[in-house]
């Protein structure tokens, strides 16, 4: 069996790229429903990551200017190189910053901030949301759109030797990120009112992706438990664990590239709060 699960292939912005591609359609219906009341021409992608809001929200507003936000330079570099593809490098700026650092970097003064799946991350989010307000331009807007965990792909009674093996792995993985990152899950409203927005809008959708017209949803799955796999290896039942080998495995009968039966599943909440002051 091929060394499936070698750390190699557990790099975060692979994962981030094919999220990106896998939830696409998603992720700009989200854009263009938020309640932007004129177009920015200022926007701030708060954890940027590889450039998944950054080039959706340049799709949809193509007069505005983005700053693109993040601590990893890895993903930055990607980031900027797919700009110089795009062609679009001159409408953005990559900025590296730990957003839970004292001080932060000049940021300008944005019409709009999006934060996707960033937030939770946070040792204070409270205080970047603070940070955040007091940056926005009056009446500007800030966009958090936060995911449930990691997206599911297998069907429950998969895969057939040990049902139900995603959703235990999952529960491991779960249990030890509730430890350091205690907002994941968060109501966000509470908290961005606290730091002094008005929130406009709130909404929750249902993500649901068939992979069998989509082979990119077979690739995101693979790499996804590559990486769920390296993290939760040393508590699964050792049943489990060849069982998830069996399916990493990309050369054997059971690997997970070769089911029909995938589906992307998970849950999108979009909190879209204003600075009124």
């Amino acid at each position: 069996m091929p060394h499936a699960h070698s750390p190699r292939h557990h790099d975060q912005a692979d994962i981030l790229d094919l999220d990106a591609e896998v939830l696409a359609e998603h992720t700009a219906a989200i854009i263009a429903g938020l309640p932007v009341t004129t177009e920015p021409r200022r926007i701030v992608d708060l954890g940027s990551g590889t450039g998944a809001g950054t080039f959706a929200l340049l799709d949809r507003f193509p007069e505005a200017r983005i700053a693109a936000v993040d601590a990893s330079a890895e993903h930055l570099l990607r980031l900027r190189e797919k700009a110089c593809a795009r062609g679009v490098d001159g409408r953005v700026d990559t900025v590296r910053a730990d957003l839970d650092a004292a001080e932060w970097p000049a940021l300008g003064t944005p019409d709009l901030v999006w934060a996707s799946a960033s937030l939770h991350h946070l040792a204070d989010p409270d205080r970047a949301l603070r940070r955040v307000h007091d940056i926005l331009a009056p009446g500007g807007l800030l966009a958090v759109v936060e995911l449930a965990g990691f997206p599911r792909f297998l069907p429950a009674d998969a895969p057939e030797d040990r049902p139900g093996l995603e959703d235990r792995c999952h529960a491991v993985s779960d249990s030890r990120h509730s430890e350091h990152l205690s907002h994941r899950g968060a109501d966000w409203g509470p908290i961005l009112t606290a730091a002094g927005f008005t929130v406009d809008k709130e909404r929750a959708l249902t993500v649901r992706i068939d992979g069998a017209h989509n082979p990119a949803v077979g690739i995101y799955a693979l790499n996804g438990l590559r990486r769920l796999r390296h993290s939760v290896s040393d508590a699964l039942d050792p049943a489990d664990r060849t069982a998830l080998d069996h399916l990493l495995d990309t050369d054997g009968p059971g690997s997970i590239l070769r089911r029909a039966d995938l589906t992307l599943r998970t849950e999108r909440s979009v909190w879209a709060a204003r600075r009124t002051g």
